[in-house]
């Protein structure tokens, strides 16, 4: 299966009405949205699909930095619009405004980034390299006003891109220290894995690691657990990591067995039938994990179920069983993980998924929201021990996505939940598989505790 392998889930016929043709016209007439078709990873496809333009602000100490990244990357990089022909469309604009400290500073922003901006290709991106806004004793003002005032100006031009362009904004810690341990981060938001990555916010410390070489398979011989495995994006991300060279441990309740072996079978990986909830998982899955593999390099906290009710209706049995699967298990798991020697390898990453309910909430889903809103507060918490360990724990939290699931819902709520984004369409299950992918690599080392919306920017919520 490739990365981008079909989905289960309905067809998008709007989008495919308005892509061309009559309903192309008549979608325009209207002022309807036009869904893009997004460009998505392909093996040996270029990382864009044009020229990278890299300007700067406020004396951009990074640009040369990031330019030689991109370079290094096989971009085709160019530092001056006047350069890039008219006829030409951009594949990104990378703006380095790590060095903005006064608020006429963001005059250079807006002069560097708005011609560049009309210049941008379908599919293309536009990332903004910050620095981590300082809020501590001794900080200045308005520097950290104008860094926070990144996070506006990119949110706002991740609404108004077109063609499923992206936008989003990587803060560093220690601009100081160059770009190396922003590198595989700025790499995925500028590359295909990221189509339905926008509006983002990430921010990176100082661990670095060298990034892949391309072709090279960043999971080689690494050991990944992929709870919920067995169907839907929980199958996505077991032949996600699969491709990048883990070995999968799909784990699943025994009831999906089948389909559990089916999976497994695919990526060359293996099956572990497990409830999640008993009260012996946490030892069953360390056994397993020590007994077999040696230990596991990558934890993903997947498995998930909804029961949604409105509060007012909700059982305790509805609102426990939530609760206990996509909360009280991801808590019991690591915290097991984390106390047996051995079982997390060094360098291990855990990435948990919560929800765009978790983060602005969903009618009808107080359970659900609660309980992917405490998966957020857990990879906070989780987050200064494990980096202490040499470790990482971060989360992705998935808006509108295509499964069989969603295609399930009745039409009209399954259109709204597909327009309500900047990309006006909704997600497939490997947009949130390859976001994983990209939180579990070494390069990846500087990442952490962080939060990560895989929902094209969706329209409600930070």
């Amino acid at each position: 299966m490739s990365r981008t392998a079909a989905p289960g889930g309905a067809r998008d016929r709007y989008r495919e009405l308005t892509a061309a043709g009559p309903g192309a016209w008549l979608a325009r007439r209207l002022g309807l949205p036009r869904p893009a078709a997004l460009r998505r990873a392909e093996p040996g496809a270029p990382l864009l699909n044009g020229p990278a333009l890299v300007v700067g602000a406020a004396g951009a100490p990074l640009a040369g930095d990031l330019a030689g990244l991109l370079r290094g990357a096989g971009a085709d990089v160019r530092t001056d619009l006047a350069s890039v022909p008219s006829s030409l469309r951009l594949g990104a604009v990378v703006l380095d405004a790590s060095a903005l400290s006064a608020v006429e500073h963001l005059e250079q922003v807006r002069a560097a980034l708005a011609p560049a901006f009309r210049r941008v290709g379908p599919s293309g991106r536009v990332l903004v390299v910050g620095r981590a806004v300082d809020a501590g004793p001794g900080a200045d003002p308005e520097a950290a006003a104008v860094q926070q005032a990144l996070e506006g100006l990119v949110r706002s031009a991740g609404k108004e891109a077109r063609a499923g362009t992206t936008v989003n904004l990587v803060r560093l810690t220690a601009p100081e220290a160059g770009v190396a341990a922003a590198a595989s981060t700025a790499l995925f938001l500028l590359s295909a894995r990221a189509a339905f990555v926008s509006g983002q916010v990430v921010t990176v410390g100082l661990a670095a690691a060298g990034v892949p070489a391309p072709g090279e398979r960043p999971l080689g011989g690494q050991v990944a657990v992929v709870t919920g495995a067995a169907r839907g994006i929980g199958a996505a991300i077991a032949h996600t990591l699969a491709a990048a060279g883990a070995h999968v441990v799909g784990v699943d309740v025994p009831a999906a067995g089948g389909a559990l072996a089916a999976v497994a079978n695919a990526v060359g990986g293996t099956a572990l039938q497990l409830d999640i909830t008993a009260p012996d998982a946490p030892a069953r899955l360390v056994e397993h994990l020590l007994a077999r593999h040696g230990g596991a390099d990558v934890v993903v906290h997947n498995a998930g179920i909804t029961r949604d009710r409105l509060l007012v209706n909700l059982d305790e049995a509805q609102w426990g069983a939530v609760l206990a699967v996509n909360l009280a298990a991801q808590l019991r798991l690591t915290n097991a993980l984390l106390g047996a020697e051995g079982a997390l390898r060094a360098g291990a990453r855990i990435v948990a998924v919560s929800s765009m309910s978790g983060i602005a909430g969903n009618r009808g889903q107080t359970n659900y929201a609660a309980s992917k809103a405490g998966v957020i507060g857990m990879v906070r918490a989780f987050a200064p021990a494990l980096a202490a360990r040499g470790m990482t724990v971060n989360a992705v939290a998935p808006g509108f996505i295509e499964t069989d699931m969603t295609a399930r819902m009745p039409l009209l709520t399954r259109e709204v939940g597909r327009r309500a984004s900047s990309l006006a369409q909704g997600g497939l299950p490997v947009d949130v598989a390859e976001a994983i992918a990209w939180l579990a690599e070494p390069a990846s080392a500087a990442v952490i505790g962080q939060v990560v919306r895989v929902d094209g920017q969706n329209l409600l919520g930070a």
